[in-house]
């Protein structure tokens, strides 16, 4: 219809016009094919913002705001997202904070949609593998890697499975390889007493606690449901 979701209650005797129709009939069919009603609006909402989504970029999760919600505490001056895809972690760092905030990706396409979601935002985006591109110096690393065990990949809803991209989901066979990387790329990332703050897989807690031996001050936090959803370590 084109209209907010405002216009809806103050209008709500109006008749809907036969295109109206037209389109919710094509919107119904491809939801009843599995395809994600983001992918149909082209937009998701994250941390009060509307973030633009395509199938070149993993759907930004209410769960992920948790990383936001603890980054916020650690008061960084220079930050770096790795894995940026639709950008909505970094932009929202860089708007909340005014940081200087720059965003990494190995996708061209997802760097794309990430520059269209910056919201006015400074972010330098740069298409590189984790941190490759960066010298160290940064107050914190934050990231939402892809933590989906391949093994488990029948197991996805089809909204996932088939519609969002794999390099976003699976993290190796156990779900744990880009932490396995993570983890040295962000030593090497961080200035003395910097901060890495990542989001987990419910079942991925112990496991990468266990890489982080010889960092200071490793803490996991949990989420609404009383999952583990992100760790936070301070440079060894």
């Amino acid at each position: 219809m084109g209209c907010e979701r405002t216009w809806l209650f103050t209008h709500s005797d109006e008749e809907l016009r036969e295109v109206w129709w037209i389109h919710y009939g094509r919107y119904l069919h491809e939801r009843m094919q599995g395809k994600p009603t983001q992918h149909i609006t082209g937009v998701q909402e994250f941390y009060g913002r509307e973030f633009r989504v395509t199938p070149d970029v993993l759907i930004p999760r209410p769960e992920t705001e948790h990383v936001i919600e603890t980054a916020l505490r650690l008061k960084a001056g220079r930050i770096v997202d790795i894995g940026t895809g639709s950008g909505a972690i970094a932009v929202t760092l860089a708007l909340e904070t005014g940081a200087n905030v720059f965003g990494t990706d190995i996708s061209p396409a997802a760097l794309r949609v990430a520059a269209a979601n910056a919201l006015g935002s400074k972010v330098q985006w740069l298409a590189c593998d984790l941190g490759s591109a960066l010298s160290g110096g940064f107050d914190l690393v934050v990231s939402n890697p892809p933590y989906v065990a391949a093994r488990d990949k029948s197991t996805l809803q089809r909204e996932v499975r088939d519609y969002e991209p794999e390099v976003a989901l699976y993290g190796g066979d156990d779900g744990l390889d880009m932490y396995r990387r993570l983890v040295p790329e962000a030593e090497r990332l961080l200035a003395p007493d910097g901060w890495l703050v990542m989001e987990l897989g419910h079942t991925s807690g112990e496991a990468v606690s266990g890489m982080l031996g010889a960092w200071r001050n490793v803490e996991i936090r949990k989420d609404l449901a009383n999952l583990p959803r992100v760790i936070l370590a301070q440079r060894p």
